[in-house]
């Protein structure tokens, strides 16, 4: 058996790379476990806050182990973190981290599902979150969920008897499950959707720890009588993995938040406190829960044949089950209809296909189309096995045309056509769903009420393969795909993509005037189909002005890009607003932009979003110029930099050299470079040595775990989890005449005004007494933090250190936050400028 271990390991791992996007190809030992599975009728719900915040453990566990059907629901898609991997953030860090989440679950064999709550960001009280996201409407989409979801057990991740002691959006999780868990059988309470019946799960229960006891010592003493203990350390001999091994794979796919985990062997023991429902005896979690084929009417003679089929089932030769396998599914197709003949249909038709290897692809032959076209696409029907079976027809169930007809799938003969759909004119962009239109701060709008809950825009182009065996006609359903052939990865699969016929965005997301001097703004067009004709203008705020107002243009060939320039003419008292483009084609206007997401551990993402930049006009002023920019987890703000006038060199690990560092005017290094970089450690002693020699350094936040080096600074400076997550909270300057806060640029009240999703994070809470604490600001309740913003005379020069959120305020366009990054790469060269005069 060590080959067939050895095939599932492999197999496992392979998901989590650029291969994730193939289709589901099972090995003989996962059709054994998914047979298993379908005599297994109980299933699993697991709720909290984001991306990674679910225990991957427990989901491995129920998924292989019990063999539920189990979930995770994540109330918002985590679009308020931070990105480890690259520049994205907000909306576009939610994409990339809902396909994790989707990669995690493909490995741990659970579901994913999300309301349409948006992470706002860090929140310190769940009366904050509920007010931001739409409490009412966030509790719907619970309930909804759970209705049409039809979990036995309901597991928290967070408690909901803690408000205030940790995040929010945690405790929020946990509020709203407990109140969803009666409000789903009662028939007052409405949701959005059609089929809106009710349903009542045996049980809620909290997935609690030593944690949550505040100590080890602390759970040890308290009273145990509402907790179940589950032993998640499980090893799985057809796998060759134990449960937890598995676990941390699926969680090594938060790439974008660094969660990369080593698996572990041997006993684990996770503890449930039971909130609600019957308590269960026996320390089992689906204790008075029928989990049999007996919960569903007629369905005794199911259970029977599926349970030979398991007791029989011939790793060599998964064929051999077939025949009973299409008895039992002819016997589920004639059940009544309800919730599990609809799940188990689905699972015994993939295990049918699975067990005689029949394969069945439609592979479109480009990447995306536009509305109104006609895409070709190849069929390829394989059967291997030497079970008699037909392909009755091949359809286009959207146009009701049949591609093929009666083809005897012969063993090991493939079978291949050519053929063509038409996306008409109603057809949906497919493109995430949740972005299509601008929701709320803590809100995502979705038209469409059928697709809440739903993690992704579900796929309509499809084809219907209807197959024949033992005289029993099966449909499988299969989404036309794209694939080509990559010269260093081989077979590559893509998402087929129905896509607007033109993209335009700005190159710059920000645009900064200092004077009131016309300034070139730049429009990048992208046309998604063969000769493209428009017009291009952009739509500007009132006090505005562009030349010229709109540009003819055309663009032969699909997928190529054009830029074009306008001249936009601020006023001259300060203002800010935003900018759009309108291409407009006959009675069509498009004002949306095309961002594309391309990593290994993800499906390519194709994101259809409002496009716009802000436009500031800013009385700004600086100086020095050269600036060293240092990468850590990644962010724009040398882009930033470059709107306000400064060449921003980003330096490479072999640039930071003391010969090198001296032909800067200052040094800025990155979000948690001290996290990430792990060459840092050998060079931070150039960085302290150019600020003792005259330079000025600007080291921006970085947390307290995982530091690359033991000292950060030049003196004593203790990094803590302080931060002010209310971008509104009053600020305090401590000194305003310190040339930080008025050279060049006076700081005042003013420019803290404006600031978005928060003020800063990991502040430092102890330092020396060569730090000047400028800053002093505080959320609601809390005593005042000091440690956002800190100078020190190093030597000759200058060292800052600052957790102000730079790299969210600069890209959205802040003024304030322009000036005093301008103030902070300033410092020292108003003093140099005085004595060169004299």
């Amino acid at each position: 058996m060590k080959s067939y271990f050895f095939a599932f390991v492999l197999a496992l791992c392979c998901i989590s790379i650029s291969y994730s996007q193939k289709p589901k190809k099972l090995s003989s030992n996962q059709i054994y476990e998914s047979i298993q599975k379908l005599n297994f009728l109980g299933s699993v719900l697991y709720v909290a806050a984001h991306p990674d915040d679910e225990n991957t453990r427990m989901i491995s566990y129920f998924a292989n182990k019990v063999k539920a059907k189990t979930a995770y629901l994540s109330l918002t898609r985590g679009d308020g973190g931070q990105n480890l991997i690259g520049p994205e953030i907000r909306e576009l860090l939610g994409v990339i981290r809902t396909q994790e989440l989707l990669a995690a679950r493909r490995i741990d064999g659970g579901e994913q599902f999300f309301t349409r709550a948006n992470d706002f960001g860090y929140s310190k009280h769940p009366d904050e979150t509920l007010e931001i996201w739409d409490e009412k409407e966030v509790l719907e989409d619970v309930v909804a969920i759970i209705r049409k979801y039809k979990p036995d057990v309901i597991i928290n991740r967070f408690n909901h008897k803690t408000p205030g002691t940790t995040h929010g959006h945690h405790t929020s999780s946990a509020m709203l499950s407990f109140e969803a868990f009666d409000l789903v059988g009662d028939r007052n309470f409405k949701t959005h959707l059609k089929n809106d019946a009710v349903w009542q799960p045996k049980r809620l229960l909290f997935n609690t720890s030593w944690w949550f006891y505040g100590s080890r010592e602390n759970f040890e003493k308290a009273d145990k009588s509402k907790l179940l203990s589950v032993d998640i350390g499980k090893y799985y001999k057809q796998k060759g993995l134990s449960n937890s091994e598995i676990a941390s794979l699926s969680r090594s796919q938060h790439q974008s938040q660094g969660f990369g985990s080593t698996g572990t062997r041997g006993e684990q023991i996770e503890y449930l406190e039971f909130l609600k429902g019957d308590f269960p005896k026996n320390n089992n979690v689906f204790d008075g829960i029928d989990t049999t084929w007996n919960r569903v009417e007629g369905a005794s003679e199911i259970y029977k044949m599926l349970k030979e089929v398991e007791q029989e089932y011939n790793f060599r030769k998964p064929s051999v089950s077939i025949a009973k396998l299409v008895k039992a599914y002819s016997l589920i197709t004639n059940l009544k209809n309800g919730y599990w003949k609809q799940i188990k249909l689905q699972e015994i038709k993939e295990i049918i296909a699975a067990c005689s290897g029949l394969y069945m692809e439609a592979s479109a032959i480009e990447s995306n189309a536009t509305l109104n076209s006609l895409v070709d696409f190849n069929v390829e029907v394989i059967n291997r096995s030497d079970v008699e079976m037909k392909l009755t027809s091949i359809r286009i169930p959207s146009e009701k045309k049949e591609i093929a007809k009666d083809v005897y799938l012969e063993n090991n003969k493939r079978f291949n056509k050519k053929s063509s759909i038409h996306i008409s004119s109603e057809e949906s962009f497919t493109s995430p769903y949740w972005l299509r239109e601008k929701g709320s701060l803590g809100m995502y709008k979705v038209q469409n009420k059928g697709f809440i809950g739903n993690p992704e825009t579900p796929k309509s182009l499809q084809v219907l393969f209807n197959v024949e065996i033992d005289g029993i006609k099966i449909p499988y359903y299969k989404n036309i795909i794209y694939k080509y052939n990559d010269p260093v990865k081989g077979e590559v699969y893509k998402p087929f993509e129905v896509l607007p016929e033109v993209s335009a965005s700005f190159t710059e997301k920000v645009n900064i005037f200092s004077s009131d001097e016309a300034q070139k703004v730049q429009v990048k067009v992208k046309s998604l189909k063969d000769n493209f004709t428009g017009k291009l203008s952009v739509c500007l705020p009132n006090d505005w002005k562009v030349s010229p107002e709109k540009i003819d243009f055309t663009i032969a060939k699909k997928g190529e890009e054009t830029t074009f320039e306008f001249m936009l003419t601020p006023p001259a008292k300060q203002s800010e607003g935003f900018i759009s483009p309108m291409v407009e084609v006959g009675n069509k206007v498009y004002t949306s932009e095309l961002v594309e997401i391309d990593y290994n551990h993800i499906p390519f993402q194709s994101v259809v979003m409002p496009s716009e930049a802000k436009v500031v006009r800013l009385n700004i002023e600086k100086k020095g110029q050269l600036i060293g920019y240092i990468q850590g987890a990644g962010d724009v703000v040398p882009t930033s930099l470059r709107q306000i006038g400064y060449t921003v060199v980003e330096l490479k690990d072999d640039d930071v050299t003391e010969e090198k560092l001296v032909n800067f005017d200052a040094v800025v290094v990155g979000i948690r470079a001290y996290n990430t970089n792990n060459r840092i450690k050998f060079y931070n002693k150039h960085l302290l040595n150019y600020v003792e020699n005259g330079g000025t350094l600007i080291t921006q936040y970085n947390t307290s775990r995982r530091l690359k080096v033991n000292d950060i600074a030049p003196y004593k400076l203790k990094l803590s989890r302080d931060r002010v997550t209310d971008e509104n909270s009053e600020v305090k300057i401590l000194n305003p005449a310190h040339e930080i806060m008025s050279l060049p640029n006076k700081i005042t009240d003013e420019d803290f005004k404006g600031w978005v999703q928060e003020r800063g994070l990991y502040f430092p809470n102890e330092w020396s007494e060569e730090f000047v604490p400028i800053l002093s600001m505080h959320d609601k309740n809390e005593t005042p933090k000091k440690g956002s913003l800190l100078i020190a005379n190093y030597g000759k020069g200058k060292y800052i250190y600052t957790g102000l959120s730079f790299f969210r305020e600069l890209p959205a366009g802040v003024p304030g936050a322009y000036k005093l990054f301008a103030n902070m790469l300033s410092v020292g060269k108003n003093k140099k400028e005085n004595e060169l005069k004299n």
